[in-house]
């Protein structure tokens, strides 16, 4: 888990990936640039790459600060219903503000990913039983609930199709022109980084938090904006990528301990990581077609997640 070897290895991927595609180039090309070989790169092969390292490192660092938020190792925009909620906003705008711009979808999603993400904390709030897998199973069936909502006024609306393009996590569609709204993340991981030290006082609890001074409420609502505008972004551009935000910051967890400032910079590292491996591993299955990037992130990340279920029952 060196930060050095991570870098090393997504150094080596970024470079695999852009030469992977139906067009072949090969690094031999670069010496001897052509205009189709230029336009692949800049127009394709290149903003895949930097969506897919944005959404990686954003949405594992979300996982990681909802975790930290609520105190529950399990807890992640995919299992608070938050990628759900924010589903639900970009039904709405596409309904109420049919011909609205992604800017204004992606302010809508962030409204509604925002409420719901809020709503869950509150139910978490009341929930005696806060047992480390039963709140997640809370959060699905919420997801679950809104996600049928979502399909209801989809189908009265005749936007079956259009809603369900946005369940289906895809980097294909990737290109110069159609990706510049991820960039939305980055400033908001720098904001994250900033707050960290207070988003794990704020881990801690609501009263130890004020007995150290920290406006609990204010680093909370934080936090989860951070969050909310992270999975809104992320939708709107690749789709729902699930699992990310819950595995990712668990690995991370067990190499480096709960500090959130110590651990952001590897769990940005590693999301990308394994983003950028699941999506090359995607396109070469089946070669010249491609796996959409939700199918193989969420095959090899449910079955990292049952692990780590089991794993928490033997220790």
């Amino acid at each position: 888990m060196k930060i050095r070897y991570m870098l090393l290895i997504l150094v080596i991927l970024s470079i695999v990936s852009v030469f992977i595609g139906v067009k072949e180039i090969t690094p031999l090309d670069l010496f001897n640039l052509t205009d189709e070989t230029v336009q692949i790169l800049l127009i394709s092969r290149l903003p895949r790459l930097i969506s897919i390292l944005i959404a990686g490192a954003s949405m594992s660092i979300a996982g990681l600060i909802m975790q930290q938020l609520s105190r529950n190792k399990f807890v992640s925009p995919t299992t608070a219903g938050t990628m759900d909620f924010a589903r639900l906003g970009i039904l709405v705008s596409m309904i109420v503000f049919a011909s609205s711009s992604p800017l204004v979808k992606m302010v809508v999603a962030f409204i509604f990913a925002l409420a719901g993400t809020f709503l869950f904390m509150k139910i978490l709030e009341n929930i005696k039983f806060k047992d480390a897998v039963f709140i997640p199973l809370v959060g699905l069936m919420l997801g679950n609930i809104v996600s049928s909502v979502a399909t209801f006024f989809a189908y009265r609306s005749d936007l079956i199709q259009n809603i369900s393009s946005w369940l289906i996590g895809d980097f294909s569609l990737i290109i110069k022109g159609r990706y510049e709204l991820i960039f939305v993340s980055l400033p908001l991981l720098i904001i994250a980084y900033m707050y960290a030290n207070r988003f794990t006082i704020a881990g801690l609890g609501e009263d130890f938090s004020k007995n150290l001074g920290l406006n609990y409420r204010q680093v909370v609502n934080i936090g989860l904006s951070i969050v909310a505008l992270i999975t809104s972004s992320v939708i709107l551009t690749v789709g729902m990528i699930p699992f990310l935000g819950l595995i990712i910051p668990n690995i991370v967890s067990i190499y480096q301990g709960d500090n959130l400032k110590k651990s952001l910079s590897h769990t940005a590292i590693l999301g990308a990581i394994f983003v950028l491996f699941s999506d090359i591993l995607g396109r070469i299955i089946i070669f010249p077609y491609e796996i959409p990037i939700n199918l193989t992130v969420g095959v090899i990340g449910s079955g990292i997640f049952i692990y780590l279920l089991l794993r928490r029952q033997r220790t």
